[in-house]
């Protein structure tokens, strides 16, 4: 386990608390300036945000995800949590058709988004597409079977799912203050402030030097995805690490970034990357879905 440094201070008229976690940022805002009253639910925040990290993240072994990702096709025992996010993962991969798969994770072999000019060859990457594909994988309540070959990722639900339950750890403890929770871009406001009712969120145009867009949030989620940091470019052409798991290659002609309000940041989320899958359709489809969002192309 990684030592966690952490913060907590009043910042103008409130208190904000500072870590790292899920390689991102992560800041707790408390419409409060009693630092007794909000540190011990702070630091049960932070040790909420670890144990998922621990528990699902796929850079450290031995956890529950590295037992699926190895078991070589055999049953492995799962708990509640777990299943529920199995779950949402063939919820997002249903109403996705397809394109929202946590089995292409695998694709991290040949593709390094590291802003270089690598593109890896075809044969590389189709050589993975047989290992591609959740509806190779077999669960139920109490077990998983994952074939030989195959991994689950869950880095493109973990944070968000990690803000919701911190967030409602938080609301629980501390009913009568607005939290905002920001892990990374994805966000969570639990409740009205008091004296002005409305969190301030900057979103960055990552397309712009003009600045950041200021939206306000009284209550509901708010979640980011983009290619800003995470990107390859060769011969003037950009690629996005958002890939087509049919295809092992990065979606063509979508948006920089998309940033979507909903009520819970997971939902947000969600929108936010499906949107991304739909390429040069990205804006058509928000405006179906009927959300606030920001689109920058």
């Amino acid at each position: 386990m990684t030592q966690t440094t952490t913060e907590l201070s009043i910042q103008n008229d409130h208190l904000c608390g500072r870590f790292s976690a899920m390689a991102s940022p992560c800041e707790i805002h408390f419409d409060c300036t009693e630092i007794a009253l909000v540190r011990p639910q702070f630091l049960a925040a932070i040790a909420e945000t670890k144990r998922i990290e621990e528990k699902y993240s796929r850079y450290i072994n031995n956890n529950p995800l590295y037992m699926i990702n190895h078991s070589n096709g055999k049953p492995i025992a799962i708990d509640d949590e777990t299943f529920l996010l199995l779950s949402f993962a063939d919820t997002c991969y249903q109403i996705s058709e397809g394109m929202f798969d946590i089995t292409s994770g695998v694709f991290r072999k040949v593709w390094k988004f590291n802003g270089s000019d690598n593109i890896p060859p075809a044969s590389k990457v189709s050589a993975l597409l047989p290992f591609i594909g959740w509806q190779n994988i077999s669960y139920t309540e109490s077990q998983i079977i994952v074939p030989k070959g195959f991994e689950l990722d869950f880095g493109g639900i973990g944070k968000e799912y990690a803000v919701n339950k911190v967030s409602q750890l938080l609301a629980e403890a501390l009913p009568s203050i607005s939290m905002l929770i920001n892990f990374g871009g994805d966000i969570q406001v639990t409740s009205p402030r008091k004296k002005a009712p409305h969190w301030q969120v900057g979103i960055e145009n990552p397309t712009s030097q003009k600045g950041v867009a200021i939206v306000n949030i009284a209550k509901g989620g708010l979640a980011t995805s983009g290619d800003a940091n995470r990107y390859l470019m060769k011969d003037g052409k950009r690629y996005s690490h958002i890939l087509n798991p049919q295809t092992g290659f990065p979606i063509e002609d979508g948006p920089r970034s998309i940033t979507v309000a909903g009520d819970y940041c997971v939902q947000a989320g969600l929108l936010a990357t499906l949107a991304l899958l739909q390429g040069k359709n990205a804006e058509a489809f928000l405006k179906q879905q009927n959300v606030e969002y920001w689109c920058y192309k």
